[in-house]
């Protein structure tokens, strides 16, 4: 697979943090780290945890056994460098990793309930199956990341998992794509969030998913 280039990879991840502070899906605090990988075994990963002003120096090149090949990772960041590169390795067409505190779909997580697949948009990302949640340990920790790919391994049908009392971690095929995700599954949490004062949200057909799926690979022949 072809994957983007260094320097093409800092500024689509410069210009998706940008997008993403836009839309509050950083919440307040302005935290998140991206990444994006850049060969099979390679990911340029954000190097602190504030990503309000980011530029080219705010990057490391990383090799997925966590290995710094270029740049530095600030101590309190070195803990997530494992929680990208699991992902990585377990997903060999994602291109990009973004884990941020939404605040929407980080209610679900500290209230430790997944996100249902309600929303039609969510499958237009990939995601068929309800949106997990990997039980709390101390951000990446070997329990941490083992509780991230084991949802990931088990759930084929899932493009992002919550983690436990403190936020979210969405992965797609570069970064655009995975902002976008996140953007739209935040949203779906305060949909359903919402649709629950009105009495609940409601599922959607059971032919909905393959119905989705025909059209999206229709279009895309057109």
């Amino acid at each position: 697979m072809a994957w983007l280039e260094i320097s093409q990879a800092k500024q689509e991840l410069i210009r998706v943090a940008s997008m993403l502070r836009d839309s509050g899906v950083m919440f307040r605090g302005e935290h998140a780290n991206l990444s994006a990988r850049v060969a099979d075994d390679r990911m340029v990963l954000t190097r602190g945890g504030n990503v309000a002003h980011l530029d080219e120096s705010s990057f490391a090149l990383v090799q997925l056994d966590g290995k710094v090949l270029e740049g530095e990772i600030a101590p309190a960041q070195a803990e997530i460098v494992e929680m990208h590169a699991a992902v990585y390795r377990a997903r060999a067409q994602v291109g990009s990793v973004i884990h941020t505190h939404a605040p929407h779909a980080t209610a679900f997580a500290v209230a430790h309930q997944s996100i249902p697949v309600v929303y039609e948009p969510l499958m237009r990302f990939g995601i068929t199956a309800p949106v997990p949640v990997v039980p709390w340990a101390p951000r990446g920790s070997a329990a941490s990341v083992a509780g991230i790919i084991a949802a990931v391994q088990a759930n084929p049908g899932i493009s992002a998992v919550l983690l436990a009392n403190h936020g979210v971690l969405a992965f797609a095929a570069n970064p655009t794509q995975t902002a976008q995700l996140l953007a739209t599954l935040d949203e779906a949490a305060e949909l359903i969030l919402a649709a629950r004062q009105l009495g609940g949200e409601q599922p959607l057909p059971e032919a909905a998913f393959e119905q989705i799926r025909e059209a999206m690979r229709a279009f895309a022949t057109k």
